[in-house]
């Protein structure tokens, strides 16, 4: 799985998933997937992995036009955002989540990265979502006596909204 993310406004631009071993061509495929409904990264960075050393991978980069950022090696820090999403990827979602096959996988992440963008808040934007600081949307606050829970994820999460 490739997970690509905008590291300012802490949005999840897309999901590549593979079903098989990962080598140049599938990279490429995954990333272009990951992608294809948001448009070129401006600065993707990545770490040092053998997988983006790729002829192919490089290749994708190069006629994109894509400038990537290398990561310092051997050092989570240096992606702390990222490292942040892979967690909370695992431990709220992948964690609890039954999935078939790569397309199955892929489409209940669909639905998670939609969650995680419009509808769930970060202490790191002061409370706010990544659609919040990007200005894509504006949710009302739910009235203390007048709301109804909304499920997301296929019932995996329940928010309150204004009824």
């Amino acid at each position: 799985m490739l997970v690509i993310m905008d590291q300012y406004t802490r949005r999840i631009i897309g999901f590549g998933v593979h079903a098989d071993d990962v080598d140049g061509i599938a990279l490429c495929h995954m990333s272009n997937t990951a992608i294809s409904t948001q448009g070129d990264p401006y600065n993707p960075s990545s770490d040092y992995d053998p997988l983006f050393r790729y002829q192919r991978w490089q290749e994708n980069r190069r006629t994109l036009e894509i400038q990537e950022i290398k990561s310092i090696s051997y050092v989570p820090l240096s992606h702390p955002f990222i490292e942040r999403l892979i967690e909370t990827l695992r431990r709220e979602f992948l964690d609890h989540v039954f999935f078939w096959n790569a397309n199955d996988l892929e489409r209940k992440l669909e639905g998670f990265r939609q969650y995680y963008n419009s509808h769930r808040v970060h202490t790191s934007l002061n409370g706010d979502t990544p659609s919040e600081t990007t200005g894509e949307t504006t949710s009302r606050r739910a009235d203390i006596c007048r709301f109804r829970w909304k499920p997301h994820c296929r019932g995996l999460y329940q928010l309150p909204v204004a009824a």
